[in-house]
């Protein structure tokens, strides 16, 4: 479904110049409209059932951004926020298809089947709030809140192909700036700008105190929690577990520079079930690299 652009701010004020890496060229076009395309003035929106916006009403509340939440269970990486403020942060990510067991898990980056019509594909997504989902936020464009201005990438579109454990490797570069002009908060895919969230949104997030990489899963209570990432623990090697490669933060100064290993701290709540390992630096192919993921099972609540 497209629909007609509004008079909102088509590119942030600032000059992107982000440089892309990724072993397959084609992977930009994982996402989004391919052979397709819309009207001149208009972006894709995806269609929404009343369903899928029920269903995901009732994930969004898994999101919680406490991590002592039932049957939620994460693994990641964070720069600590005696090093904020931060303005940017990015990262090269591979793209994996975790099983599910069961139709109303969630293994993030997103398969959702309840919010996405039963189907267990991976889907490219994002949320906000500002109240730790009490009131405010929602997945995707399911609520008022992210301005779509990509021609055809968008959020909420089913990613084409999948990195193969010990093999291909599908990757994307993500990208969320803050455009200090507007004090809007700006996603970029590939060095596309794809839409922003309206700074009018947020009270008090003229920087970003907390900033990270890494996945979380959703299970019902007392049930067994679905894999993560590629299903495997953190090796070091980058065919093995789900990575987020080239990762780098942005200081007051506008200085984009990968986090050294004593700036972050990890969170995993139960490492029989998840990992989450930083690397540091490793210069050649990857540059400042973390992995995590894991099998799942048996995590407690």
């Amino acid at each position: 479904m497209a629909i007609k652009r509004q008079s909102h701010k088509r590119m942030p004020s600032y000059k992107s110049f982000e440089k892309i890496n990724t072993k397959d060229s084609s992977n930009e076009f994982i996402f989004g409209l391919q052979k397709e395309k819309c009207p001149n003035g208009t972006v894709p929106i995806r269609r929404t059932t009343k369903d899928e916006l029920i269903q995901g009403k009732l994930s969004f509340y898994n999101q919680n951004m406490f991590e002592s939440v039932p049957g939620v269970h994460a693994a990641e990486i964070y720069v600590t926020p005696d090093f904020s403020p931060f303005y940017k942060v990015k990262g090269t990510n591979s793209i994996y298809n975790p099983r599910l067991r069961t139709k109303v898990q969630e293994s993030l980056a997103q398969v959702a089947p309840q919010i996405y019509g039963g189907n267990s594909a991976t889907y490219f997504y994002s949320l906000w709030t500002t109240d730790n989902f009490d009131k405010t936020g929602c997945y995707n464009l399911q609520c008022p809140g992210f301005v779509q201005t990509h021609p055809y990438m968008f959020l909420g579109s089913r990613v084409g192909k999948v990195s193969i454990y010990g093999g291909r490797s599908i990757e994307t570069n993500f990208t969320i700036t803050l455009d200090r002009e507007t004090q809007n908060w700006w996603l970029n895919l590939f060095g596309h700008d794809v839409g922003y969230y309206p700074g009018r949104l947020f009270s008090n997030l003229t920087s970003a105190e907390r900033v990270g990489w890494g996945g979380r899963t959703f299970t019902p209570p007392n049930t067994i929690s679905p894999q993560m990432g590629s299903g495997y623990f953190p090796d070091n090697n980058f065919v093995h577990a789900c990575y987020f490669i080239y990762i780098s933060i942005q200081d007051r100064g506008r200085t984009d520079f990968g986090p050294e290993k004593h700036m972050t701290e990890a969170f995993v709540d139960d490492p029989d079930c998840f990992n989450a390992e930083h690397y540091g630096d490793e210069g050649g192919n990857v540059g400042n690299t973390i992995q995590f993921g894991g099998p799942g099972g048996q995590c407690g609540n």
